[in-house]
């Protein structure tokens, strides 16, 4: 009979007390000790709940209000936006439909099989990320800390780009879009177009200078932009707002911004699929280059998107499955929201494809009519014959195919003198073939592709509202891996503690609304994350692999499930997973080393980019983000392991009894005799003193699976009674 069932087998029903009332009154008088227990008993019988019903050992924690509402959730945080500017990208970038392949076979061994860890012993020990790694090991709850420093510092540039969706949106509420033409400069005698704009694009002179007004360099502050200023602080007033009552005001909310972005995504996939152009841009994306494939840079990219994708290590995952029911199918949980992503970002590649196709080939229009204007006038000052072209060719409305045809012919006859006549071949996949990804394809390439729409204002606010949900949808997982830890840990209030986090994060997010804000965004992007979450994955791994063991871990795994997990996870966990993440750590040192440290500037001049090194400070900036992100766990060890702390390991538990219900408070237990999921036996775990009562607390039963009343009951137990099978209880 499996553990988690709510008929419970009871071989000793005459010599179990059946309530905690009988537990009490038949407690000596004298026993001064008891008396200062934390045991406190409502009187109101009515109030009591059914304990087999009441499910868990914090009955007031918060939970989900459906199944619905937390796999939303889920999939709310682990799919972001860089599963629409930066899989695109990729997957262009890296042998187009052949990438598929190396990033399924990573989601197989890296992705799902650490996804469902982190749901796991969330769900179970139902706690954020500190009390989870704490308790498995009060010397690795340094873990927790990291995972919560890291998410703090997403979460600060992180919402900036919410704050420069919120501007577009703001700005594409008129017709013709701001960012369609270049803007017109007048002086004392005549009228010109803006040289920064000429000498680039509409759209990339918008982004650059009105909206960002970015500085030449990250030396230059420039001051703040009270435009972006303003973005960002609505930005914080909405994610303050959706966190302040935790899942309870989130969960809401997650209906809306989970879902609208999917339906975003359908209407300009169908759109994008009636424009011209959009057929060649989505058969140039899966046109798979298999040679590309078998490059190690490939797989470290698939790696790195697969673990970035899904949100390992941030601590989201776990404060999210917290809210849970422990006898949740948490497995079947992993697998879909890990396929779901895999599938939106799969969509997203398509839209963003269909879309690039169109824009593609309205430039490859233009490079057509401009060439033939070119030679016509070849022709005519008698440089190129006539006779050199078809004479179907009839150059008023000329194909593509047919200015190809020509060029040819041009390009063969005239070979010696072909590079003097200023001809350019326009091929729509030159164009496909010009990578874009992050900023650049949002609110550069995107932005212009949808000026050229019918009704651009439309698709402009849809657009930009779904790169605002999307945000949305990761923020509230970031900053729930904030709150929940630590309200868990050290008992704040979640309101006072939502307020405060956001207020500290807009005042230090000022940074980046600077002129120089941009170079910062990139600065944290490229630093303080890939590397910290590295290590903790691989460190949250091997707490519970190696050091709580594995075979444990499977083992609470079936009482939790009610069926035995896969032996295929048990050899991911053990072997396969911490081997690749190791190899993708040292990859990702390689390549940081060979990079060298520095950001693209804009220069307004010559209106291009142009490579910078980090000045000496910023060196030091870029090296302290991932010093401070991974800090906390050798501090906490060292703390733990000289006992500068007193963690009062001794008593495994506090307990106490609020309006029939059960709150127990974290366990920090020593070495490697933690119980993660599965409940000791009295004998084996050290109960708390409790003077001479007849009484103790089973208290090493993290699962309290040997309630009488039930699946996750008061777990009191008989001082002299002997051990009960596990298969008993």
């Amino acid at each position: 009979m499996p553990k988690n069932s709510k008929v419970v087998k009871r071989e000793l029903d005459d010599e179990v007390i059946e309530s905690v009332k009988d537990l009490l009154s038949n407690e000596d008088s004298s026993d001064d000790a008891f008396k200062k227990s934390e045991l406190m008993v409502d009187d109101q019988e009515e109030k009591d709940v059914d304990v087999e019903e009441g499910s868990d050992v914090e009955d007031e924690r918060p939970a989900w209000n459906s199944k619905l509402q937390y796999i939303l959730a889920q999939v709310g945080f682990s799919v972001g936006l860089g599963n629409v500017w930066r899989f695109p990208y990729l997957c262009q970038k890296n042998g187009g439909g052949a990438y598929l392949v190396p990033y399924l076979v990573l989601l197989l061994i890296v992705g799902i099989p650490l996804f469902f860890l982190e749901l796991a012993v969330g769900q179970r020990i139902r706690r954020g990320s500190i009390g989870v790694w704490n308790y498995i090991s009060p010397k690795l709850g340094g873990i927790g800390f990291a995972s919560c420093v890291v998410c703090f510092f997403v979460a600060l540039y992180y919402n900036v780009i919410i704050g420069w969706s919120l501007f577009y949106f703001s700005q594409s509420f008129q017709h013709p879009l701001p960012w369609d033409q270049c803007p017109l400069v007048k002086n004392a005698s005549h009228t010109f177009v803006e040289p920064e704009c000429e000498k680039s694009s509409a759209t990339t002179y918008y982004w650059y200078r009105e909206a960002l007004n970015i500085s030449s360099s990250l030396s230059e502050s420039g001051g703040l932009n009270w435009k972006m200023t303003i973005c960002l602080l609505a930005a914080w007033v909405m994610v303050c707002l959706a966190m302040i009552k935790g899942i309870q005001s989130s969960g809401k909310i997650m209906y809306f911004s989970s879902l609208f972005p999917y339906v975003v995504l359908l209407c300009f996939l169908i759109r994008g699929l009636l424009l011209n152009g959009s057929v060649d841009g989505i058969r140039h994306m899966f046109t798979p280059k298999l040679e590309i494939m078998l490059e190690p840079k490939v797989w470290r990219e698939a790696a790195t998107q697969v673990f970035f994708a899904l949100g390992l290590g941030f601590g989201g995952v776990i404060a999210f499955s917290s809210y849970n029911k422990r006898d949740n199918n948490c497995h079947f949980d992993a697998v879909l929201v890990s396929f779901i992503n895999f599938f939106t970002s799969v969509l997203a590649t398509l839209v963003v494809f269909a879309v690039l196709g169109f824009k593609a080939n309205i430039i490859n229009e233009k490079c057509v009519t401009q060439n033939s204007e070119k030679i016509l006038k070849l022709l005519k000052i008698g440089n190129l014959s006539q006779d050199m072209i078809p004479h179907h060719i009839n150059f008023s409305s000329i194909t593509a195919e047919d200015y190809n045809l020509v060029y040819d012919i041009i390009q063969k006859v005239k070979e010696e003198e072909f590079d003097s006549l200023g001809l350019k071949s326009c091929q729509i996949e030159d164009e496909l073939n010009k990578a874009v990804q992050g900023t650049g394809l949002a609110f550069i390439a995107f932005t212009e592709a949808m000026t050229h729409f019918p009704a651009s204002p439309f698709w402009s606010v849809m657009f930009f509202l779904m790169l605002v949900n999307l945000g949305l949808g990761s923020m509230f997982g970031t900053i729930e891996g904030i709150i929940t830890p630590i309200v868990d840990t050290f008992k704040v209030r979640k309101e006072v503690l939502t307020v405060i986090c956001c207020l500290v994060a807009f005042f230090i997010g000022l940074i980046f609304v600077q002129r120089s804000g941009n170079y910062f965004v990139t600065m944290f992007d490229d630093y303080s994350a890939t590397l910290p979450l590295l290590i903790v994955v691989i460190l949250e791994n091997i707490a519970v692999t190696r050091i709580y063991g594995i075979d444990k871990f499977m083992e609470d795994l079936k009482d939790m499930l009610g069926f035995s997990p896969s032996q295929y996870y048990y050899y991911m966990w053990k072997y396969a997973s911490p081997l690749v993440l190791l190899c993708l750590l040292v990859a990702s040192i390689v390549q940081m080393g060979l990079s060298p440290p520095g950001y693209n500037a804009w220069i307004e001049d010559t209106a291009t980019e142009e490579f910078h090194s980090y000045p000496t400070w910023g060196m030091i900036v870029c090296i302290s983000l991932m010093v401070l992100a991974i800090l906390p766990v050798p501090i906490v060890f060292m703390v733990r392991r000289c006992n500068l702390i007193d963690d009062s390991s001794g008593s495994l538990a506090s307990v106490s009894y609020k309006r029939g219900r059960i709150i127990k408070e974290p366990v920090n237990l020593e070495g490697d005799n933690t119980s993660l999921i599965h409940g000791k036996s009295p004998s084996e775990v050290p109960s708390p003193n409790f003077g001479k009562n007849i009484y103790r607390k089973q208290t090493g039963s993290p699962t309290l699976d040997t309630a009488p009343n039930g699946r996750y009951g008061i777990g009191y137990l008989m001082a002299d009674m002997p051990d009960m099978p596990e298969s008993d209880l």
